[in-house]
């Protein structure tokens, strides 16, 4: 169980823009399990550095990651998936993988507004969001905050409510502590960033914001207007009665239970195992989503 909690913990926890001052891209190639060219680089987003990659043409969809994690520890497995059919727009959040810290403490609030800023950067008008524990209630709040921009989102294993986890989760991670952080998320973030050093920041920005998180009003998340699809494993942390909750607040939503752990339906790192198949991923079952039209 106290692997469970700790992974929880921490995972909770591009085409050129015309724009040349904000953004830089470069194109480079990423070896998975199909070889895909990919544009990356950096933009200025409100003091930051943020990194991006951009894979496929099409529809742009947005992948945010949780706490703790990269792009490639949260994505890796179904980016190439998603982008034989989308753009896919991956970005690493402050102080996360390649993306620089800012004097600040992590907030919701401020990951959303990083993200639209982000795009405002890359001229994308409008997407779908995918956001991943964390990236969940970021995307969440995208929707809450930026509704101009969102298309439709897909919540997978997000938080809204502090009685959305058992009430042990809380105490843990006011105990949080790096040694205790898993080592493949420990491993990808050093595979990336600039200066390593930077683990210990990640970490302790990831557990104060779990440590203080406030739900959030349920009027807000009514306000909710984005034709929604609710992912969450049976075996998650994320308690299945705050799964099927959120599905009854947000009016236009569709609720789906995946057999599994937190975030094994999208090959997580620290969830796959050798006889991991990408058949078992959602990723159908969200571009069915995201692809019927709006009623």
């Amino acid at each position: 169980m106290r692997g469970i909690i700790t992974i929880f913990g921490l995972t909770l926890f591009t085409l050129t823009a015309c724009n040349e001052d904000k953004t830089e891209t470069k194109r480079m190639e990423v070896a998975t399990t199909n070889e895909l060219t990919f544009d990356s680089g950096y933009s200025e987003v409100n003091g930051l550095k943020m990194y991006y990659e951009i894979y496929g043409q099409g529809q742009p969809l947005v992948l945010i990651h949780g706490g703790g994690s990269t792009i490639q520890s949260n994505f890796e497995k179904i980016i190439p998936l998603f982008a034989k059919n989308r753009k896919v727009v991956a970005v690493e959040l402050q102080a996360h993988g390649r993306t620089s810290d800012r004097n600040a403490d992590l907030t919701f609030e401020q990951d959303a507004d990083d993200i639209a800023t982000l795009l405002k950067n890359l001229n994308i008008d409008k997407a779908d969001f995918f956001g991943f524990s964390n990236g969940g209630t970021t995307t969440l709040q995208i929707a809450i905050r930026h509704p101009e921009i969102v298309n439709k989102i897909v919540l997978g294993s997000a938080l809204a409510k502090r009685s959305g986890v058992p009430e042990w989760f809380w105490g843990f991670m006011e105990q949080a502590k790096l040694e205790n952080m898993p080592e493949q998320l420990k491993t990808a973030y050093k595979q990336v960033a600039t200066d390593t050093s930077g683990l210990q920041v990640m970490h302790d920005r990831d557990a104060k914001r779990m440590v203080n998180f406030k739900d959030i009003p349920d009027e807000q998340i009514k306000s909710i207007k984005a034709s929604t699809l609710i992912i969450i494993g049976d075996k998650d942390i994320i308690t299945l009665e705050h799964a099927i909750e959120l599905h009854r607040q947000i009016e236009n939503s569709e609720l789906a239970i995946i057999p599994g752990g937190h975030g094994e339906y999208i090959g997580e790192i620290t969830t796959l195992k050798s006889d991991t198949k990408e058949s078992e991923f959602v990723v159908p079952m969200i571009e069915k989503f995201l692809n019927k039209p709006k009623e």
